[in-house]
Formats: C-alpha cells, sequence, structure tokens
C-alpha cells in the first residue's frame, strides 16, 4: 500500500549559537549531510528539535531559509504543534503556502486530560482553519510528553471528518504492542515509529517507515535496517541498542542534551552542545560518560 509518507525522516536536531539563536549554517549543513546520506526527508521542530521553544517567526524565517537552500517542499515535514490553536493554523497555512503539505500535529497539551471530543475538536479546528485540500497531516502521538493520547476512537473520528488531510501517525510512545495495534487497526494511515529498536518489526507488521531522533547519528544504519526490514543483521541491531543506551548512562539525563552530546563528540563540533531553556547541557560527569560510550562504538562508529 502507497502511504502519504514512507521511508526515514529524521526528527531535526537543531543547532543553536552560545546566545540560543538558531545556527542557520549549521542547520543547513545538518539537513544535506543527512539527504546525502539517503534519508528521504526531514522533521522540522519536533521534540528533538526543540520546536516548542521556537517563536512563530522563527520557525517560519527557518523554514523558508532551508527551502531556499535547495531543499525540496516534498522533503520536509513541519512541525506544527502549538499552544494556541490560531498559531498552529498560521504555521500550518505558511507552510502550505510554501508547498511543504506534510505537517505534524500533537494532540492539545496544555490541559490536563481532555475529553476526547475535545482533542478531536481542536485538531479538526486546526485542518479546517488550514483550509487546504493538499493538507496531510500526522498525528503525533508522545503520551509521555503530551499527557495526552490519540486514541483508537479519536483516529478513526478524525479520518471520518477528514479522510483526505488525516494521512499519518508518528507514534513515539515507544510501546511496540501500541504501534503494531494501531498498524492493524489504521492499514490505510501511514504508521511512522519513533523508536529505533522496533522499526523493523513495525514495517514488517505494515508500517511505511520512521520519524526518530538517532537518525541525527546514524542515518546510513536506520537505513539499511529500512531497506531491508525481513533481515536486519545481529551487528545493526546490536548497534542501534549500543547507540540508544548514550541516551540513558546515567540517570534522568535530558535525552535531546545526550543527542547533542553524541552529535558534538562524532563531528567534533561542541556547539552542538548548545541547548535552549528550559533544557541544560549534560553535565561533566554525563557529557563524558556519553563521548566515553561514543568512542567506545570504535570501527562500528564509521558504519553510522
Amino acid at each position: 500500500m502507497t502511504h502519504a509518507i514512507e521511508g526515514l525522516w529524521p526528527a531535526l536536531l537543531m543547532p543553536f549559537d552560545a546566545s540560543g539563536q538558531p545556527d542557520l549554517p549549521r542547520t543547513l549543513a545538518h539537513v544535506r549531510r543527512l539527504l546525502d546520506a539517503g534519508c528521504d526527508g526531514v522533521t522540522l521542530f519536533g521534540t528533538t528539535g526543540e520546536g516548542l521553544s521556537f517563536s512563530v517567526a522563527e520557525r517560519k524565517s527557518l523554514l523558508e531559509a532551508v527551502l531556499a537552500s535547495g531543499v525540496r517542499p516534498d522533503q520536509i515535514v513541519v512541525t506544527i504543534s502549538a499552544c494556541a490553536l490560531a498559531e498552529a493554523i498560521d504555521l500550518g497555512r505558511h507552510a502550505i503556502a510554501l508547498g511543504c503539505t506534510r505537517q505534524l500535529l500533537m494532540p492539545p497539551f496544555f490541559f490536563n486530560h481532555p475529553r476526547e471530543a475535545g482533542v478531536v475538536s481542536a485538531v479538526s479546528q486546526v485542518i479546517q482553519g488550514i483550509g487546504s485540500d493538499d493538507l496531510r497531516v500526522l498525528l503525533y502521538h508522545f503520551p509521555s510528553l503530551s499527557n495526552v493520547t490519540f486514541t483508537h476512537a479519536v483516529v478513526a473520528e478524525l479520518m471520518r471528518l477528514h479522510p483526505q488531510q488525516v494521512a499519518g501517525f508518528k507514534d513515539s510512545a515507544g510501546d511496540l504492542e501500541h504501534s503494531l495495534a494501531i498498524i492493524k487497526a489504521f492499514p490505510k494511515l501511514g504508521i511512522l515509529v519513533g523508536s529505533e529498536a522496533h522499526i523493523a518489526t513495525a514495517m514488517r507488521a505494515g508500517s511505511p517507515g520512521s520519524i526518530n531522533g538517532l537518525s541525527n547519528l546514524a542515518p546510513h544504519l536506520l537505513k539499511r535496517v529500512m531497506r531491508n526490514p525481513e533481515s536486519v543483521t545481529p551487528a545493526d541491531e546490536a548497534l542501534i541498542i549500543d547507540l540508544l543506551k548514550l541516551l540513558s548512562l546515567l540517570p534522568n539525563m535530558p535525552f535531546v542534551s545526550a543527542y547533542k552530546t553524541a552529535l558534538a563528540e562524532q563531528t567534533g563540533d561542541d556547539t552542538w552542545l548548545n541547548v535552549r531553556a528550559p533544557l541544560t547541557p549534560l553535565d561533566n560527569t554525563e557529557a563524558q560518560a556519553v563521548r566515553l560510550a561514543y568512542r567506545a562504538l570504535g570501527q562500528n562508529a564509521a558504519s553510522l
């Protein structure tokens, strides 16, 4: 079955300068590196990319700059999640006007446990407000962050209301059984798993691809897995596990900061250590643990 989005779409880590401003040259170089490595596109302003710390103006400006650098609109997923529905609509309309039809939307996360009808209403208002038949929305399911779930009932109702626009589902629950259940329940919906260890299993069940953070570090590795999910090598399976361990070597490490520390080690560029509040860089003990574990990969790092 052909879905509206397929393949590998890194949840792009976003570089900042020492003052916390977006670093455009490094952003563009990172995007190009991932596309040159075979990624099908990139996902801007997601959780891994600290997207909700960007203002509406910053998101618009950076999207325009990425496109101006030669990246095609069909190589971009734009995250339009925002507290105010009017801002999500504004971001969505802006992206559509630039040809970026694939848009990632988190459920309303700023009130505690909204009812299913409220979740449906919020997403439906955004879709109606953007007002484009070309729009392809990916529902962003990340309950440990948003404290709100896209239940099967909510997904079914949104697909009934907007059968053309609701085209995908980004499953960041980290629960393989949940991923397999929603793949089975909604075969027409492109279910993209966020858990790298689950990609091959989910693809064998019908998932068309993945949006994930690890592909910032290991695009070649994950493309190998996705090219042939039926026969992933034990070495590649072990390498994915070793890389994911970098995120939890010590208790309570912020995963974005851990990813950035590993990328700084990989590239030799410590500008990647910068994050925006409320995130903080890893402390010296944490950073050294991540760097040493990355170096311990040895020759395997060359295949990432």
